[in-house]
């Protein structure tokens, strides 16, 4: 794989008001409304010049947070070193506009230390191994990627807690946790003195888990999220793909679902993609693609403060950013929404989140 010859300037234009900023929670950082995740098309398995002109436009159209994890690939690990890769050429003198985030909690290395979870020796050398992949020396934010119903909390947030204070990290953040567990790591981390920033759910019109109390709970991720003035930054917005109008004629090659990478082609049944279809008519009426419509969507709740988008060119991130340009919704809007807005059996992180 090549990349394009050391000559990218940023575009002076990039903070001239196209991409809004929202405050992260009750923290002092804000984060653009799109992010860009690299969970897919980083890996090796993807030229590296088609990863780097992405990443090169997404910082020019103001999108500053680029959002990574141990595992992503394939193989495990290549995002973050061909990440790396990508910002020794473009990106290191903008490195103190950037946020840069990653996570630990998947399985990574052989052996019993790498299989995942929240022990304190995994979450710490999955830190270390990130920063010498990526070749920084610190990230923004570090998560705990999964809740770990094998560690005590009190460990993985304690780990968390020595990242920040070593420096490693300047934030701490957590992804799939349930309501009641999220609680509980802020409490946690809030002793410490390490403040919880930001949760990172799944979250979109077809998986609305963060908006349901579970039973014997009376408040929902949302609600915990609000009250503890924690930040939420919504990945999987566009529910793998199905919220786009790639599939409302068939399973095109090349797609996630033909490649049966996070989309299972069983999700798109005819029901399913009835509804999609429904949206997709909310879409066109009000001047948006279906992608556009959901990521504004999800960014209408102002406890939301990113959208975590996953992108395979240039033209998919313009599609995506270009949600900015109408984040509002009208009453009736919200209603026709709502009626095919239905949960659609995407959520793969369901696991983490129930315990």
């Amino acid at each position: 794989m090549t990349l394009i010859a050391n000559d990218y300037q940023a575009d002076d234009g990039r903070y001239d008001g196209r991409m809004p900023y929202r405050r992260v929670g009750r923290s002092g950082l804000v984060l653009p409304a799109i992010s860009l995740g690299m969970w897919h098309n980083f890996g090796d398995d993807v030229p590296l010049d088609r990863q780097q002109a992405i990443l090169r436009r997404a910082f020019d159209l103001g999108v500053t947070h680029f959002d990574l994890a141990n595992n992503y690939g394939p193989p495990y690990g290549s995002a973050e070193r061909n990440f790396g890769s990508i910002f020794a050429r473009d990106f290191r003198p903008y490195r103190d506009e950037l946020i840069i985030s990653s996570k630990a909690g998947y399985d990574m290395w052989p052996g019993p230390y790498g299989q995942g979870g929240g022990a304190r020796k995994y979450v710490i050398a999955s830190c270390d191994q990130s920063l010498k992949r990526m070749g920084v020396d610190y990230v923004d934010i570090f998560y705990s990627h999964r809740f770990d119903p094998d560690t005590p909390l009190e460990e993985t947030m304690g780990a968390l807690d020595h990242i920040v204070k070593s420096g490693r990290a300047l934030y701490a953040g957590i992804s799939s946790y349930s309501p009641a567990r999220t609680l509980e790591a802020a409490e946690i981390l809030a002793d410490l003195g390490t403040p919880l920033l930001i949760h990172q759910p799944s979250y979109s019109m077809l998986n609305r888990w963060v908006e349901e109390r579970p039973e014997g709970s009376a408040e929902s991720l949302l609600d915990v999220l609000g009250v503890t003035g924690v930040g939420c930054i919504a990945f999987s917005p566009l529910a793998q793909g199905m919220l786009t109008n790639k599939y409302l004629k068939g399973i095109p090659e090349g797609s996630r679902a033909s490649q049966d990478k996070s989309l299972s082609d069983s999700l798109l049944t005819p029901e399913s993609l009835t509804h999609i279809a429904a949206l997709d008519r909310v879409a066109k009426k009000r001047g948006q693609t279906l992608a556009q419509m959901a990521l504004a969507w999800v960014l209408r709740d102002d406890r939301v403060t990113s959208a975590l988008i996953g992108v395979s060119s240039v033209r998919q991130l313009e599609d995506s950013v270009g949600a900015v340009r109408n984040l509002d919704f009208t009453a009736a809007e919200l209603k026709s929404i709502d009626k095919h807005a239905v949960d659609s059996g995407i959520n793969l992180w369901a696991a983490s989140s129930a315990t």
